[in-house]
């Protein structure tokens, strides 16, 4: 067996069965690119769902990773360390914020973000205890963990792990009047993707988000933006809601904040809102760790300087521009998205999503299909124009066998 055959054969022996990666092992990348271990490369189009929004490798990003291994790693939250002030402060500010909880995984932010609402109606709305009610968006994707599967409306995510949690509401995306209508006075927030990925990259009606915000204010409910794909830099904003002059009540980020490096993920608020939490009800080991506030202080001084967003905004227009000629040719039906995100909805007669992906690993470039004929493409945002063509050529040669 090749090299790659037999590292996949061992992966299925002795790992359990919960994704379906693409035949392909990689060994080392590099911007936008990743090399196998036949030593072929391949052109990176998904960038780790948006957590590798600065590439492969990226150089500020492993220094100072590396600086900080040199010094200190871990701590717990049983004492303070010297890199984890500045993270919550400059975080804080990127966000025009408060307040930051530190966690690693998007998903745990998003149970701290539930958390948080539940801890908040109660304390500062007067909801009565245990009535706590969070309106979700169908089609949404928030994790994988017990609680949140229970408000997903995948079957492949939620079957087969009940009971689930309680105290959601699920209405339609994009729907406003819905979303009145669902509301009580026992619900104390909104969660809601601005743009969903997982599901297509979906992006809202105009005046939608906006729309969010004026009734979660009117009512005093809380809006929790879930930005963990859209947001730092991906839709060419640093907040996708940004697109449409809305700032939230709690912004969850994850991803893109440990740079591809180590996963660092937050909850950011007001002082008000994260302030119901006092030491003891909720923490992570891991929460804020010295390399995790290292690695993602640099990310926020690269967003910080605004090319990154530019970026993602200038090639994003080239992007869709191109993917929207495709999509006068039959062979593609629909283009979604924002920025250097997109989702590709690949006429069936075609193949599927994950069959347009495999071809599409043929020619050396790596995208991930979604719900049926859907594939998403997702560059990082270092990525140059040359290549991002070379890429979409590709795209068209498969389209076009």
């Amino acid at each position: 067996m090749s090299a790659t055959e037999t590292a996949i054969a061992s992966a299925e022996a002795h790992s359990a069965h919960n994704y379906h990666p693409l035949p392909v092992v990689v060994a080392s990348a590099e911007g936008a690119w990743m090399t196998d271990v036949e030593g072929r490369r391949y052109l990176d189009l998904l960038a780790g769902y948006s957590a590798l929004n600065f590439g492969h490798g990226n150089r500020r990003l492993i220094d100072a990773a590396k600086a900080q291994l040199e010094r200190v790693t871990l701590t717990s939250r049983a004492f303070h360390h010297d890199r984890f002030a500045d993270f919550c402060t400059r975080l804080a500010e990127l966000c025009s914020m408060e307040m930051v909880l530190p966690m690693n995984t998007g998903a745990e932010a998003v149970e701290t973000a539930v958390k948080t609402a539940r801890k908040w109606g109660y304390r500062v709305k007067g909801v009565p205890d245990g009535m706590a009610k969070i309106i979700v968006a169908s089609d949404n994707f928030h994790g994988r963990t017990t609680t949140i599967i229970s408000f997903s409306t995948d079957p492949e995510a939620r079957a087969d792990y009940g009971p689930y949690t309680p105290g959601f509401e699920i209405v339609p995306y994009g729907d406003l009047t819905a979303l009145r209508e669902a509301m009580t006075e026992n619900t104390v927030a909104v969660l809601i993707e601005p743009i969903q990925g997982e599901a297509g990259v979906l992006v809202p009606p105009a005046g939608y988000l906006p729309g969010v915000r004026e009734l979660t204010r009117e009512r005093n409910v809380l809006f929790i933006a879930d930005e963990i794909q859209s947001g730092l830099g991906r839709t060419g904003k640093t907040f996708a809601l940004e697109h449409e002059g809305v700032v939230p009540d709690v912004y969850v980020l994850g991803k893109a904040l440990g740079g591809g490096v180590v996963p660092v993920s937050a909850v950011v608020s007001s002082a008000d809102i994260l302030g119901v939490f006092k030491p003891g009800e909720h923490g992570s080991t891991f929460g804020g760790n010295p390399l995790a506030c290292a690695v993602a202080l640099e990310v926020i001084a690269m967003l910080r300087t605004g090319e990154y967003q530019e970026r993602a905004a200038e090639l994003g227009v080239h992007l869709h521009r191109e993917l929207g000629l495709l999509a006068g040719g039959g062979a593609v039906e629909t283009v979604r998205g924002r920025g250097l995100w997109a989702g590709v909805d690949i006429a069936p007669t075609l193949g599927t999503g994950r069959e347009i992906s495999e071809r599409l690993m043929e020619e050396r470039v790596l995208v991930k299909d979604t719900h049926g004929s859907t594939i998403r493409i997702a560059p990082p945002l270092v990525i140059s124009k040359e290549d991002l063509d070379w890429g979409l050529d590709r795209l068209r040669t498969v389209l076009s066998a």
